[in-house]
């Protein structure tokens, strides 16, 4: 048992130390603090300089009640009448020397209407802030035509919303729903991109040590399936060391803005209010997760001989997990209908659909549980064939390209 436990420390140490980890830990690292610090990089390179916008009046009553509400909506704007004409206010934006021009006028009844013209309208902000500010003039003037309280008008067009109960005993409030949704996406793109990317770190792990023929060495002095299970477990703790340094230093960069964070995004990203059985069911489908498609990549990786083979052959697994994701991504919005809830004990659908069932709704716990043990029992039997492949594959070689060449490994693996 001692070297099982040699080649999971030498595969975990070999992995930790090199540059393909070090590289893709500091990039990620590098991303976490610049997504966290966003608003202060952007900052640096804006100049915060005024939009400066002219304004044509032809009516002569338009301009001072537009100016004001454009400068209440957008601070950064100045506004100034101007009495040129169009062509010399033209030739000013193309020189630099404006950011557009607006002309101001009143249709036949007497409402206003306006004409905005820029360089380029790639930057929509200030844009909308005049349109908006024109809105605004409009229903000014209007009320006053037809003699009603501006006030009463701003209150009746006020936005209304319908409060919404759930009637359910222990169903989530529409705020624990939008704060669980949030935690649900983050972490539904994390078990997406672990599983695809430390499963195929495994295969092609197996398939380099074939191609360089230390397979040969290995397999005189540990047992194929005790080497499939060290790898894989070896690996396993690269993935969690990798990801507690990024959520570690996540955490870090982010702890101070989390009010902030809850604010901008209206309640999604509540993280600080989670519930612990949210973050615990995380961490367990992802192990579960994990384990199932790394025992599928290692006995996939044992079929080939080359590196370059590897992608073909794990390509119908990335398709399954490409398809769970996408199913629990499009059902972010729906989960408690049928499809989900049957998709959910599916083992290779399970570790992110029947997650975003516990994080979005009250799922009974024979449910979870019912699931968990088929993610298991299935990790079980892929294990006892994968154990199987793996003892025969890793002693083919030559072209061994194709699922066919599963049949092969088994008969190979029985005379050895």
């Amino acid at each position: 048992m001692s070297k099982f436990w040699v080649v999971m420390l030498y595969t975990y140490q070999n992995k930790v130390k090199s540059k393909s980890f070090l590289i893709t830990t500091g990039i990620s690292l590098l991303l976490i603090f610049g997504i966290s610090n966003l608003q202060n990089v952007m900052e640096m390179f804006n100049k915060n300089e005024p939009k400066k916008i002219a304004v044509i009046d032809e009516g002569g009553s338009l301009f001072e009640p537009f100016r004001q509400n454009a400068e209440a909506l957008d601070k950064d704007l100045e506004i100034k009448q101007s009495s040129e004409n169009e062509d010399t206010l033209k030739k000013q934006v193309l020189d630099g020397k404006l950011d557009a021009y607006v002309v101001l006028k009143s249709d036949a009844e007497g409402m206003p209407e306006g004409t905005f013209n820029a360089e380029s309208v790639v930057d929509s902000g200030f844009a909308y802030s005049l349109d908006q500010s024109l809105q605004q003039t409009k229903v000014a003037i209007g009320t006053e035509k037809l003699g009603v309280d501006t006030a009463q008008i701003s209150k009746l067009l006020a936005p209304v919303e319908m409060e919404k109960n759930a009637l359910q005993e222990n169903a989530k409030s529409e705020e624990e729903l939008n704060q669980a949704r949030g935690l649900v996406y983050v972490m539904l793109f994390v078990i997406y991109f672990s599983v695809i990317t430390y499963a195929s770190m495994i295969a092609m792990e197996v398939a380099t040590e074939k191609s360089s023929r230390v397979m040969e060495i290995l397999i005189s002095s540990i047992s194929p399936i005790q080497q499939m299970f060290a790898k894989i477990l070896g690996i396993a703790l690269v993935s969690l060391t990798q990801l507690a340094i990024m959520i570690g230093v996540g955490f870090l960069a982010v702890k101070d803005k989390m009010a902030q964070i809850d604010a901008m995004s209206g309640g999604v990203m509540g993280i600080s209010n989670t519930s612990p059985a949210t973050i615990a069911y995380c961490f367990i489908f992802f192990l579960l997760g994990y384990f199932l498609f790394a025992t599928l990549a290692a006995f996939l990786g044992s079929l080939v001989s080359r590196i370059e083979d590897v992608q073909q052959m794990i390509t119908p697994m990335i398709f399954i997990v490409v398809a769970g994701f996408m199913i629990a991504m499009f059902n972010l919005g729906n989960p408690d209908n049928t499809f989900v809830t049957v998709t959910s004990f599916i083992p290779f659908f399970a570790p992110m659909i029947m997650f975003l069932r516990v994080g979005m709704l009250d799922v009974p716990f024979w449910q979870v549980g019912l699931s968990i043990f088929i993610l298991i029992a299935s990790i079980y039997l892929l294990a006892y064939f994968g154990s199987r492949v793996y003892k025969g594959g890793v002693l083919m070689y030559g072209s061994s390209s194709s699922l066919k060449d599963i049949k092969k490994a088994i008969s190979i693996g029985k005379d050895h």
